[in-house]
């Protein structure tokens, strides 16, 4: 019996003293939290009232942070890509290794497309009559901006850039500001009657007089646009818009800037003088003075199937680091609204008819019936002008196409320096590449 109580004794003595452990063992943990939590209200506190008492995070010049990942802006990533040579291959990734880091570049150039330009450019490098002295093609999503297919050569300067120099004449080119301006400060519509006298292509102080007589030829806003009629954009911008309207639109479009994408280039240059004559050589680009670069001319183009908004060109998607994190992704961007949305579906319609009855009309002849470029709306305008040497004949093609039945459209830029004898023209590219393009899906597999 006694031998029972002391057992019963024993075991309870030994719970209480488990009990008695876990107690303390509590008790210090929950007197360690407390202290925790006084400490962390007491760093809190300082940091509201002491800012600057903690270390800040590091900033970054010209730069963000996502994620932890140091992303590229784009003045880092121009001088990252500005010896790449995105014109003169097929690739669409590329590689850079710098000092600092090495890159992979994903570009957006379309390589089924790319492959095509450039082997028409191998073949042209072999002729030996109708071989072009300069040559560039620029093919951009005309919505989005991005670069699709870029090449070009420069027979002088094999190191060049074609595609972004700024020193071609734009020609007849010009006249799609002057139309814009006509069209939202004068109130012209495509059926909007003018006149002029003499040679359609010629451009005399005599054919800027406002005279009818019996000598004199009527046409059409929208007749003259297509058939690039100097004499009648002359006199729009001699007497009716004058210089301070053809120096605004000629800026809304964005003359005389240097355009700030991944590879900056300069847009072209307009400018005026106390010349009335030479307002009139300005409105129908018949001068030397007007120069454009043909990735600019493509952006000309996008603002008419853009609603009047000018798209910013863009030619890489994105670009990783050495881990595989991404640290640039290209955005969709807006450069400038250059005319009104009316204007733009107007500018559409002169447009389609520089392909069917102006001055593009023979390279385009039969795509009605043509199983592809029959499903397309296609639209451009032409430009040709001599340098002042008369030894290059600049020959122009700026242009669109789009699919009937999707959202799917291309802005087009082409311009072909003529030596001695005169080769394929422009607008002929422009409907090899339009043929090309839209004959197959967009093929997406990266090419190294």
């Amino acid at each position: 019996m006694k031998e029972n109580s002391w057992r019963i004794f024993q075991s309870g003595y030994i719970l209480k003293k488990k009990k008695k452990t876990l107690f303390l063992k509590f008790k210090r943990i929950l007197l360690g939290l407390m202290i925790l939590l006084v400490l962390f209200c007491g760093v809190y506190f300082l940091s509201i009232k002491l800012p600057g008492t903690l270390p800040q995070k590091p900033v970054v010049q010209d730069s963000s942070e996502e994620s932890g990942t140091v992303q590229l802006s784009k003045t880092q990533l121009t001088q990252i890509i500005e010896n790449t040579k995105f014109s003169k291959t097929d690739k669409n990734i590329f590689f850079v290794n710098t000092a600092k880091a090495n890159y992979t570049i994903t570009s957006s150039i379309n390589v089924f497309l790319q492959e095509y330009l450039l082997s028409l450019m191998d073949h042209l490098k072999t002729l030996t009559r109708g071989k072009p002295q300069r040559i560039a093609l620029v093919v951009m999503e005309a919505d989005t901006g991005k670069i699709i297919a870029m090449t070009g050569f420069d027979l002088e300067n094999p190191e060049a850039r074609p595609c972004l120099e700024s020193d071609y004449p734009a020609a007849s080119i010009f006249k799609i500001v002057t139309a814009t301006a006509a069209i939202e400060t004068l109130g012209y519509t495509p059926k909007t009657p003018l006149y002029f006298n003499g040679n359609k292509y010629t451009l005399y102080k005599r054919q800027l007089k406002d005279v009818k007589n019996k000598y004199t030829s009527k046409t059409s806003f929208s007749r003259a646009f297509a058939e690039s009629i100097n004499p009648v954009f002359g006199k729009i911008g001699k007497n009716h818009l004058g210089k301070k309207k053809l120096d605004h639109y000629a800026e809304a479009f964005g003359f005389n800037q240097v355009i700030q994408w991944e590879l900056p280039f300069s847009s072209g240059s307009f400018k005026t003088n106390s010349s009335e004559y030479h307002l009139a050589e300005l409105g129908c680009g018949f001068n030397h003075d007007t120069t454009i670069s043909p990735i600019f001319g493509a952006m000309l183009i996008s603002a008419v199937v853009n609603a009047g908004n000018l798209s910013l060109p863009s030619i890489v998607e994105n670009v990783t680091n050495s881990d595989g994190q991404i640290i640039y992704t290209n955005k969709k961007e807006t450069y400038k609204t250059a005319m009104l949305p009316k204007t733009a579906a107007t500018m559409m319609q002169m447009l389609q008819e520089t392909i069917t009855k102006g001055t593009a009309r023979k390279s385009f002849r039969g795509s009605s019936k043509d199983k592809i470029l029959s499903k397309l709306v296609i639209g451009g305008k032409t430009g040709s002008l001599y340098n002042k040497k008369h030894t290059v004949k600049y020959d122009w093609f700026i242009g669109f196409g789009k699919r009937k039945n999707t959202n799917k459209k291309i802005a087009l830029s082409i311009v072909v320096g003529h030596g001695k004898y005169i080769g394929t023209r422009a607008s002929k590219y422009a409907q090899m590449i339009l043929k090309q393009y839209f004959k197959k899906p967009l093929d997406k597999t990266a090419k190294l």
